[in-house]
């Protein structure tokens, strides 16, 4: 199965601006649902293969290279680290100058441009001083560690910032245009504000301007109503899918259309709104102590939904823009909060774990990356 997660990709060129694109399904949420026999199997397994690297600090967005080695963004300390993909060996790809750690800003989503084997741009969303932004970086791996990425090139700025809910998960989609997930920062109403940047997710083009197709000419909001968006992945039919904290009752996995409202605040998981149509509920939900959802990718006809609260895996197997069969929980508390996971191609997924955040209980060896093998 193909598969588009967070990171780059490299699918298909004309944009989700339609139900006629394919994934693209307009506001109404109707699609073409694949048919029950494509469905995976109702009950999945998981091997975790190795343990690729240890002893990282506070790591959030991870980029695979085409070299197959890794790239990963240390929250707290503002740098980038290149990890060998056969011997895990970590090395300092640079620091990106500006970066404000405090609360649960930082360095955050890491994705390589779409035409990286051209520009060599990596992208970043990192909160500053004022606001959350993203820059683009060009990266050397043949230069001395430390000086591998160029000073950064600010594409867009002046996403609200906070203490909480910054978002940070970014992703180019199968149209080559980059999607961003945001937060409300604490504040609620900012999510159903059209004219605020926060609780949505933004679609842009890789300079940073507002992407053809938009819900708004000259804006770059794609879906709003959104609490804390922090895992973006595509399945193969370019359908989006994204992971959201909800605030104490439900966690939700969301299947985003153009201008779609999620419902924040006003509604927290399914039975949004009041019959109108006005939210789209989430296609699956979890109490929070059992997710605190993060990074999200898509492999084996399955979203995998990595935990931090919960400190296990998920599971969710999709028969078109519907779950086939009941979540399942894998890993449970065996690694401890696992931030982001990455398709690595096939049955193949990068695991990050995140102990080492300052919500953790960090052991001997933390951080780590995990090669996991899926089902």
């Amino acid at each position: 199965m193909a598969v588009l997660a967070a990171g780059c990709s490299f699918g298909p060129t004309e944009p989700e601006s339609g139900p006629s694109s394919p994934g693209a399904a307009s506001p109404s949420g109707s699609g073409s649902p694949s048919p029950a026999s494509d469905a995976p199997p109702d009950k999945g397994s998981v091997d975790v293969v190795r343990t690729v690297a240890t002893g990282l600090k506070s790591p959030w967005g991870l980029a695979p290279l085409p070299d197959g080695n890794l790239l990963v963004a240390s929250r707290d300390e503002g740098e980038i680290v290149q990890v060998d993909g056969d011997s895990g060996k970590v090395s300092e790809a640079g620091s990106v100058p500006g970066v404000d750690a405090e609360g649960e800003g930082g360095l955050l989503g890491l994705a390589l441009s779409p035409d990286y084997a051209t520009d060599h741009l990596v992208y970043a969303y990192f909160t500053t001083a004022s606001d959350n932004r993203v820059a683009s970086m060009r990266y050397d791996p043949g230069k001395p560690a430390g000086e591998r990425l160029s000073a950064p090139s600010t594409i867009f700025k002046g996403i609200p910032k906070g203490f909480t809910h910054n978002g940070g998960r970014i992703a180019f989609g199968p149209d080559k245009m980059l999607y961003v997930g945001t937060g409300e920062t604490g504040d609620k109403g900012l999510a159903q504000d059209k004219e605020s940047l926060g609780g949505k997710i933004l679609r842009m083009t890789p300079e940073g301007e507002p992407a053809k197709g938009n819900p708004g000419q000259d804006s770059v909001v794609w879906s709003y109503g959104h609490r804390n968006v922090q895992g973006l992945a595509w399945d193969e039919d370019r359908r989006l899918w994204a992971s959201e904290f909800g605030q104490d009752t439900w966690d939700e996995l969301n299947h985003i259309v153009k201008d779609g409202n999620y419902g924040w605040p006003d509604v927290e998981g399914e039975g949004k709104g009041d019959g109108d149509g006005d939210f789209r509920d989430p296609v699956e939900q979890w109490h929070t102590a059992d997710a605190s959802p993060s990074g999200i990718a898509v492999a084996e006809g399955s979203v995998w939904m990595a935990g931090l609260r919960g400190e296990r895996l998920w599971r969710i197997p999709l028969s078109g823009a519907k779950p086939s069969a009941e979540p399942q929980a894998f890993l449970k508390g065996e690694y401890g909060r696992l931030r982001t996971v990455v398709s690595a191609g096939g049955d193949t997924l990068w695991l990050v774990t995140n102990e080492t955040d300052g919500r953790g209980s960090p052991e001997k060896g933390d951080d780590r990356i995990l090669e996991v093998r899926v089902r």
